[in-house]
């Protein structure tokens, strides 16, 4: 796996206020309908958005090519007119992308990468391989049915660069604490099965020293433990400092019901690790989205009943 060196780590500059942001389709393409609402959620706070080519593409299930879902990520990055990158939706097929990205170009040209879902792929890769901080947060498919001010408030927060900034849970998407403790590290993680496929391959993510967070959705929970279980088998959970578990939903059962909630299976499977763990955080596919700085610094704090994910230095520049 790619060796991690934080001295070299490079902090995209800051989101301002009527920054224009790239568009683009690393995976599936965003319905029409969808993508125009979603844009003008961002132009009316404040945002010009640029849509590249890959918005505009079809074919099967992809925004195009992976030749061309490449070309375009990488014609946001080095145009110097794009302050920021925000991908339109996840779906599959963004790790087709990953081999196609010139990872020096983009160190180079250092700017905000957002997304989750099948885009952890390319968040961890271009942390790995660039050293640039890139974000699991929401993409314009968050706002392409409905808005909510959690999503938009959290996300200018970490990346205007907000000193001490402190993401917490809402009422309507409460996260547990599990296992108390605080925990400091490195924020590392995604999509539990974009991390699964890649372990064993120069993708796979170091978790050494880091917190962990993982979220999924439409899994079956014999699945899910068995991912799980891998995760385990693979050492990846062996020297993680925190867990955060993100929302997991629409987990399916069998007809002979499995027997362990999720929560069941984390606390199974990590229950001789003396780290803090959390369920339920703001992350992943819910309708409540926190902005995750991936390979950047955090602190999770879970002594008490209300788990804190905070960011003590910004992660922009």
């Amino acid at each position: 796996m790619p060796s991690r060196d934080f001295a070299s780590q490079i902090r995209p500059a800051r989101l301002k206020p009527g920054a224009t942001l790239g568009i683009v389709n690393p995976a599936y393409w965003l319905e029409d309908e969808r993508m125009q609402r979603a844009t003008n959620v961002f132009e009316e706070r404040g945002y010009k958005l640029v849509h590249g080519a890959s918005t505009q593409l079809r074919q099967d299930i992809y925004a195009g090519s992976p030749e061309e879902r490449a070309r375009d990520i990488m014609s946001m990055f080095e145009d110097p007119s794009i302050d920021a990158i925000i991908c339109a939706r996840g779906g599959y097929g963004g790790n087709r992308v990953l081999p196609l990205l010139d990872y020096e170009v983009i160190r180079a040209n250092p700017k905000i990468f957002c997304g989750y879902s099948d885009i952890t792929g390319a968040l961890t890769s271009i942390a790995q391989l660039s050293g640039l901080v890139t974000f699991h947060g929401p993409m314009l498919t968050t706002y392409g049915t409905q808005t909510i001010d959690y999503n938009l408030d959290t996300f200018e927060r970490v990346l205007s660069g907000e000193a001490g900034a402190e993401l917490r849970s809402t009422p309507e998407c409460e996260a547990r604490v599990l296992r108390k403790g605080i925990a400091r590290g490195p924020l590392w993680g995604g999509n539990l099965t974009l991390i699964n496929v890649r372990l064993g391959t120069p993708g796979q993510i170091d978790t050494r020293d880091a917190i962990l967070f993982i979220e999924d959705i439409d899994e079956m929970l014999y699945a899910f433990d068995r991912a799980m279980l891998q995760l385990r088998e693979s050492g990846s959970l062996e020297h993680i400092q925190g867990l955060v578990i993100g929302e997991m939903l629409e987990m399916g059962d069998t007809k002979v019901p499995f027997g362990k909630t999720v929560e069941d299976i984390v606390l199974d499977v990590c229950s001789d690790l003396d780290i803090p763990i959390v369920s339920n955080f703001p992350c992943g596919h819910g309708d409540y989205q926190a902005t995750l700085p991936v390979s950047h610094e955090a602190v999770l704090d879970a002594s008490g009943d209300e788990p804190v994910i905070t960011i003590p230095e910004p992660p922009v520049a």
